[in-house]
């Protein structure tokens, strides 16, 4: 079927439409293990189900980043015989270490004194990008169709404002706004049901929530970005199953953040920096924070001498239970992080999103076999208060907020809380303010020095983007677009000295001299890492990502 879409004011274009049972936007862990779960379903009940996954990246895996220390719960539910299937879930944890930092020395919290969001008995160190290649293998197994390469980059509506479906991003669009000689309209994909899982910040999340106000009555979504590189040490120094987290230095007592140093096999180790997006100096540096960390005695001992293989970056949700929005809308519902399911407490959200995933999709299986459509799924949220995963939610509820107080009282009552109550306390915290609301004036503080990178510890931001194999097809419109282009010099630079040129972890933005001695912003948009960092953190909320060409963005392979 052919159905009339306009490219721009000029240019009418046909796309073709497809129709499915359920349409999952998105194939990270959320995605593909809400379409297994819908195809064992299927086989259960002996029917006919048509599933099918859109994917951003160049190929399963390929933008999917993550610490990782995973907690099998939820992969166990799904797929119960997963170790017999060669799931790569190989390196279980054997020790855990939480140390404070000061910029020269650091203190070891003794193992009886950590609170259970910090024991890893049971879980594993992994590569997410590898775990989600291996769940997009078992989903095609079971009949679901995949398309890596084709974002979608519009919700579509019935008449009754019900959500119909997506459609994809058309290709060979030139820069300006034109069809090339390459060009190919997107295609239409509508469904009984669209599942929404495209991660933090997910652009058509954020659409859909405006939409139908999903957000109403609950505190704001805060985040939080995480930095990340693999790095080969030497093997007298590597540990297989060792996780290491730190808090304090490089960042003051009152900056939300810390790291994960975990040990995987082959000699390698994962290395990462999390800062909480509700900063509030401008002269902040994330990825500047994450190479002074690397710096520290106890982290120069463990990484110098070996050999930095990856590099990336991405934002996180640290709401928690408090910022979770409406799940279920007609026609479709928000699953793992983006509805922000992620558990801060704990740095972990593949197993939320796993589980997330598995009940978005028993709703939707149950509407679509008793002939129901474009309804909303309350199954859904009803089946997740009922979870487990709401329990684990519940009992960390507090944990960014006591944290966003500043490390050592977040510390102390983190402790009371987890360790000495077990999360049952009859408080409840709440966020006030949005990650964008937070920065203050440039002329409140004083620039930050950070020293020029080694090429051997630290890095700059250019030299790290190439490891990460991030690619945009250059004759396309910008995919990092601006609602007022005169905002980023009449008030970013001018009220907060240009935040963007910092908080971006992959050089994208950079502000230039204009003939005239004034500056202009320029947007590197080749370089987006996809991290929504400049989505949630600016100011004006002036920046707005929408979906680059089909395949573009990083090619992340052990991330």
């Amino acid at each position: 079927m052919s159905i009339p879409t306009i490219l721009d004011d000029e240019i009418a274009v046909e796309r073709e439409s497809m129709q499915y049972d359920v349409v999952i936007v998105g194939g990270g862990p959320a995605g593909l293990s809400a379409a297994i779960r819908l195809k064992q379903l299927a086989a259960q009940s002996d029917a006919e189900l048509s599933v099918c996954v859109l994917e951003k990246g160049s190929e399963i895996g390929a933008h999917i980043l993550s610490g990782a220390v995973m907690d099998p719960r939820a992969l166990t539910e799904l797929i119960p015989d997963w170790k017999e299937r060669g799931a790569p879930l190989t390196v279980e944890v054997i020790e855990d270490r939480f140390l404070f930092l000061t910029e020269a020395a650091s203190k070891r919290v003794p193992a009886w004194a950590l609170p259970d969001n910090f024991r890893n008995h049971g879980n594993y160190v992994v590569s997410l990008a590898q775990v989600t290649r291996w769940l997009g293998q078992q989903a095609e197994a079971l009949g679901v169709e995949i398309f890596p390469g084709f974002p979608a980059a519009e919700v579509l509506y019935n008449d009754d404002g019900s959500v119909k479906g997506v459609a994809t991003g058309n290709l060979g669009v030139g820069k300006d706004g034109r069809p090339t000689a390459n060009f190919q309209p997107g295609m239409e994909l509508h469904a009984k049901y669209t599942l929404f899982c495209e991660g933090a910040r997910g652009h058509l999340g954020r659409r859909l929530n405006d939409r139908f106000n999903l957000s109403d009555g609950v505190d704001p979504q805060v985040y939080g970005i995480g930095i990340k590189e693999v790095w080969e040490i030497d093997p007298t120094r590597h540990k297989p199953g060792l996780v290491m987290h730190t808090a304090g230095w490089p960042l003051e007592n009152d900056t939300y953040g810390g790291s994960f140093l975990y040990h995987m096999d082959h000699n390698q180790v994962v290395v990462g920096f999390v800062v909480g997006l509700g900063y509030t100096n401008p002269y902040l540096s994330p990825f500047e924070e994450f190479q002074r960390y690397k710096t520290h005695p106890v982290i120069r001992a463990i990484l110098e001498g070996g050999k930095r293989l990856s590099y990336g970056a991405r934002a996180i949700t640290a709401g928690g239970l408090m910022s979770l929005p409406k799940l279920v809308f007609p026609g479709g519902a928000l699953v793992g992080d983006d509805a922000g399911f992620l558990n801060a407490s704990r740095i972990k959200g593949s197993h939320a999103a796993i589980k997330t995933g598995m009940l978005a999709a028993e709703a939707a299986f149950d509407a679509v076999q008793s002939g129901r459509e474009a309804d909303e799924l309350a199954a859904y949220p009803e089946s997740f208060r009922m979870s487990w995963l709401h329990g684990e939610l519940y009992r960390a509820r507090n944990f960014k907020q006591w944290m966003s107080k500043g490390l050592f009282l977040g510390t102390l009552m983190v402790g009371i809380e987890q360790k000495l109550l077990r999360g049952n306390v009859p408080w409840t915290l709440h966020h006030r303010h949005s990650d964008h609301e937070m920065l203050r004036p440039a002329s409140e503080f004083k620039p930050i020095e950070y020293a020029k990178p080694d090429g051997k510890l630290t890095f700059d931001r250019l030299s790290s983007v190439f490891i990460s194999n991030t690619n945009h097809e250059e004759n396309q419109p910008a995919h990092l677009t601006l609602k007022d282009s005169t905002a980023p010099v009449s008030v970013n630079l001018q009220i907060y000295a240009g935040p963007e040129s910092r908080y971006c972890p992959a050089g994208v933005y950079e502000f230039a001299k204009n003939d005239d001695g004034g500056e202009h912003l320029v947007i590197n948009a080749q370089n987006c890492l996809h991290c929504k960092t400049c989505d949630i953190k600016d100011p004006m909320q002036n920046v707005v990502w929408v979906t680059p060409e089909g395949g573009g963005g990083p090619n992340y392979s052990n991330m």
